[in-house]
C-alpha cells in the first residue's frame, strides 16, 4: 500500500510541477513588449522589456 501511494505522491508533484511552469511560460509569453511607464506612490518606474 505505501508503494502504491508513494507513485500517486510522485505523480501528484510531477503534474504540479508541469502547471507551474506551464503558467509561467505563459506569463512570460503575454507580457507586453517595449518600454512600461508605471505611476506610484514610490514616483515614477520607467521599465524596458
Amino acid at each position: 500500500m505505501t508503494r502504491t501511494n508513494n507513485l500517486y505522491l510522485i505523480i501528484g508533484a510531477l503534474i504540479l510541477v508541469v502547471a507551474g511552469l506551464g503558467f509561467y511560460v505563459y506569463r512570460e509569453e503575454t507580457k507586453p513588449e517595449g518600454v512600461q511607464i508605471s505611476i506610484g506612490e514610490n514616483g515614477i518606474k520607467v521599465e524596458e522589456n
